[in-house]
Parts: C-alpha cells; structure tokens; sequence
C-alpha cells in the first residue's frame, strides 16, 4: 500500500491554536446577548446591528489580508497579528461597562479574524503535503469545532458556579486566548517563501485573473454550498419550536457541533483517498436529509436526527473545500484565492440566512428547510451534470 506522509506538526499546531482562540471566543459569545440585553440594556436591535457589523467586516477584511500574504511572501506575520488582536480585545468585553466598548472590542476581534484567516488557511496549504492536504484541513476544522463544542459548555459551568457572573467568565476567557498566541508563536515555523514568485509576464494587478477557471469553479461551489444551508441559528430556533425546554436549547449547538468535530478529520482523511467530487456530492446528499428530517419534525428523533445530519454534512465538506481552494489556486495566489472563497461564501451565506428568514416568517420553519433541501437537490443535479460533461470532454 502506499505510504503517505504524516501530518506535519505546525499543522497540529495551528489546530491547538484554533481549538484555544475558539474556547475563549465562544465563552464570551455565547453569553454577549444576554451580557448587552440583562447587564447593559441593550435592544434586541443593538445585538442584531453589532453582529451584522462584525461580520460583514471580517468577510471583507479576508480579502485584503489573503492578497497582503502574497505580496509579502510570508504569511506568518499576518497570522500572529489576526490572532493576537482577537486575544486582546478580550479584556474589553470583561471591562465594558456600556455598548461603545463592546462595540469596539467585537469590531477588532473580527478585523482579528479576517485578517488571520485566509492566510492561515494559505500557510496550512504552504506545509502540507498534496496528500494529506484533506486530512490536514479536516485536522484543523475538528479542533476548531471542538473549540466552539467546549466554550459554551465551560462558560456554562462558570456561570452555575458563579451565580451568574458574566465578567469572571469573561475574565477566564482571557487565558485561552493569550495561550493561543503563545502556541502560535512558538509552535508555526513557517518555510522560507510561503509562495512562489509571480511570473515575470503576469502582473499583480491581474491577480484575480490569474486565480484560473478551476480556483473560480471551486468559488462557485462554495457559494453554492453557502447558499444550500443557513446560519445555524435556525437549528435552535427549530429545537425551541418544537418545545424543547429554554435551558436545553444549547445542548442542540452542542450536539451538532461534537458530530461535527468527530466527523471532520475522518472525513478529511477520506478526501484524500477517494474522489474529492463524489465526497462532495455525499455532502450535499446528507445536507438534503438533514432538511427534510427538520421539516418535518413534529418531536425528538426527528429533530436529533436532523442535527446530527447537519454536523455530518459540515464534516464533509468543511476541511474539504479549502483543500480544494489549495489544489486549484496558482501558489503565489493562495492567500488571495481563500480571501475571495470566504468572501464569496460569506455573502451568499448571508443571502440565505435573510431568505431563510424571511420563509420562516411566511410559511414557517417547514417552508425554510424544505427551500434549503430544494436547492441543496438543485446543487447536486448541477454538480453531477458538469462532472458528466466533464467526463465526455476527457472521452471526446
């Protein structure tokens, strides 16, 4: 059989570092709205403005921070900088004592985590492997996930020891994260170029012509996929519908998250043993049962089964897409091409979450999932008829 490579061990490092900023993230985020509304008397709308705005400046500094990588070669730096800005607005949410320095500190913490993550994602690429290149992003996702699975559960178990003390657990959330750095510092030798020089006859302002048909073709599939699913905010609302009691709401994010983290590196693995095509196809597949299972949940076992669907699909898919980003985009460009990736997705992510919304309003929680099950199926008919084209092309 043949023997392929080992994970290198920057790559486990780069998933500690994940799974240590995750913790101290998803502690405070997942009690910042009852911080802003109970503690600092915020509307309903402040919390929606706040995250609106966070959000949509990290999917656009991803951009700048992916192409500032490849101009510079190196992609470390950036990194460590991400990173280390998201660990020091820390303290800020334990501090504030009105909106405006929380406002501040979410608006850093995701100018943090546009800038780190296209070209972490581009400097895993630069150190793994073509042939563990799955199993690497599939490693790391599962780490990250697990982080998103242990905050909220850490933060949980503070707050009961607590009686309710925000700040302390804001305050814990501080050592995660400043270990993340520390991991990150110590732990990532990045090569000597994280990519190659640009050729002499393609200049830099082409860069994004430069990505190629392939890099734009693994784009489109991302939006695609973004656009098949919703924000998981709609899974809990699910759960709340169907009259699962308020103190057992969380336990939802938790369950699909842990199947996520499970699922992940396995899935990871596979991606580089089998087609990468036919696993994304199964993705899709299980995305759609995911869907028709909430639909029509009227209980329990439906509703967990279509959890459980939802962190397999993102287990599948996931690590393997940046992996695909990483096979397609020219070396030089690949902290450009995860910039454009995320960028894209983001936004078709936020159209569907809106229309997903809006359906739910209108029709109901069934009308939204159906539609996602819809053009998951769509998805998947496209997928297969441009691998079949594909196929002819090669036989012709």
């Amino acid at each position: 059989m043949e023997r392929r490579p080992a994970i290198p061990r920057a790559i486990w490092a780069l998933g500690m570092v994940s799974l240590l900023m995750d913790i101290a993230s998803e502690m405070i985020h997942s009690l910042l709205p009852l911080f802003l509304v109970g503690t600092l008397g915020a509307s309903m709308l402040a919390v929606g403005l706040i995250e609106g705005i966070a959000e949509a400046t990290a999917l656009i500094t991803k951009v700048f921070s992916g192409t500032l990588s490849d101009r510079f070669g190196r992609r470390k730096g950036l990194v460590l900088f991400g990173y280390a800005l998201g660990a020091a607005t820390k303290p800020l949410f334990a501090l504030a004592g009105g909106l405006g320095l929380v406002v501040t500190a979410r608006f850093l913490d995701r100018i943090g985590k546009g800038i780190r993550d296209a070209p972490r994602d581009a400097l895993i690429a630069d150190l793994t492997p073509a042939p563990v290149r799955g199993a690497a992003f599939g490693l790391r996702q599962a780490l990250d996930t697990a982080g998103a699975f242990i905050g909220p559960l850490l933060a949980t178990a503070l707050m009961l020891l607590w009686a309710g003390d925000f700040r302390a657990v804001f305050w814990v959330a501080v050592i995660p994260g400043a270990l993340a750095v520390l991991v990150l510092a110590l732990g990532v030798r990045e090569p000597e170029r994280a990519a190659a020089p640009p050729s002499a006859e393609a200049p830099r302002g082409a860069a994004w012509r430069r990505l190629g048909s392939a890099c734009w073709w693994v784009v489109a599939i991302g939006a695609a996929f973004a656009l098949a699913r919703f924000s998981q905010a709609f899974l809990v609302l699910r759960a709340a519908g169907l009259g699962v009691p308020a103190a057992a709401v969380p336990l939802v994010m938790m369950a699909m998250n842990l199947v996520y983290a499970a699922s992940a590196y396995p899935f990871g693995r596979l991606a580089d043993r089998v087609s990468r095509s036919a696993l994304l196809a199964a993705g899709l597949a299980t995305l759609v049962a995911a869907d028709l299972a909430l639909a029509a949940a009227q209980g329990w076992a439906l509703l967990a089964l279509g959890i459980a669907l939802w962190g397999a699909h993102l287990g599948m898919t996931q690590g393997l897409l940046p992996a695909m980003v990483a096979d397609a985009a020219p070396q030089d460009l690949r902290g450009t091409a995860y910039g454009v990736f995320n960028l894209v997705s983001g936004l078709a992510l936020l159209l569907a979450s809106t229309t997903a919304g809006w359906l739910w309003q209108r029709i109901g929680p069934a009308g939204s999932f159906l539609a996602g099950a819809g053009f998951a199926t769509l998805c998947l008919l496209l997928a297969a008829a441009g691998r079949w084209l594909t196929i002819r092309r090669q036989a012709g």
